[in-house]
């Protein structure tokens, strides 16, 4: 077996793993992720028992139960770099054997569940509303750095491409499938469905011009026309396509649930995205435990 170097994988003095401050025995296999730290216990306030809590940086742990369900609840910060950290350092908690530095025989899973808050890109996706990604639409290149075998839709990324004639200066872009287990536990008449755009920036990457100009003013518009046997881009955000993407490549299994707090084609915002938040936590939970 090939000892994984220290500077590959850091522990820190307490045998942690270094940026999330975590063991092996802290974690769920099932696991909450959101961005914003304070976030976190918006969730666990409503778990029965809170049994673990550690926080470095922005990576906000709380591990309990729920109705008896073991959770851990997870603050990854914003953006796609960040969920490169959490994504490899859970993968490592499960299937490293920290002692010997080696990839265990057997390697586990881990379901994995975004509660996140997005941008609709479609007028009849209304704010307040809750929105499953059946796929993540990586906008920002990270996942290029990884080797991606067989992970991508490259028929849904071409037809992408011919209608935004994508500036081959960027990245190509990557398309990738939620895990559809998932998906069947939390769709509903509540839920609605579509690919999610994952931006590697808030402004300019997501269309947004305060003082800098951008390279494609259109682009927001021609992502809202997109459509591919009865697929369209539902919403914008920076983390959901890389949680697909890295879930696939690490064997696990992973859905991104939206609260839609924003309209980007009407230009409305949500009155109370506190409540919208709030009404998703506890619709997730309960469809956890059913």
């Amino acid at each position: 077996m090939i000892r994984i170097k220290e500077s590959e994988l850091i522990l820190n003095p307490d045998g942690s793993i270094y940026h999330l401050n975590l063991k092996p025995e802290d974690i769920s296999d099932t696991i909450l992720f959101v961005g914003d730290q304070d976030r976190v216990e918006k969730i666990t306030k409503h778990f029965d028992t809170i049994e673990f809590s550690t926080q470095k940086r922005e990576f906000k742990t709380q591990t309990g139960t729920y109705k008896g369900k073991r959770i851990s609840v997870i603050s990854t910060g914003i953006g796609p770099d960040n969920i490169d950290i959490v994504l490899n350092e859970l993968d490592a908690l499960i299937n490293i054997d920290f002692t010997t530095r080696t990839i265990k025989e057997k390697l586990n899973s881990l379901n994995i569940i975004r509660i996140g808050t997005s941008g609709s890109l479609q007028s009849d996706i209304p704010v307040d509303s809750f929105l499953i990604g059946t796929h993540g639409l990586d906008l920002n290149g990270m996942l290029h750095f990884y080797k991606l075998k067989d992970i991508c839709n490259h028929e849904i990324e071409n037809a992408f491409m011919n209608h935004t004639h994508w500036n081959s200066n960027k990245a190509r872009p990557i398309v990738i499938n939620n895990s559809l287990e998932l998906e069947r536990i939390f769709e509903s008449k509540q839920t609605y469905k579509g690919i999610t755009g994952t931006a590697g920036g808030f402004y300019g990457p997501q269309g947004r011009v305060l003082r800098l100009a951008i390279q494609d003013s259109e682009l927001n518009n021609k992502m809202n026309s997109f459509l591919y046997n009865g697929l369209r881009i539902s919403n914008l955000e920076m983390e959901t396509a890389t949680i697909y993407g890295l879930s696939k490549l690490l064997g696990h299994n992973a859905v991104s649930l939206n609260a839609i707090i924003a309209n980007r084609a009407n230009g409305t915002f949500s009155k109370n995205p506190a409540k919208t938040i709030e009404s998703l936590i506890l619709y997730t939970l309960d469809r956890l435990v059913r």
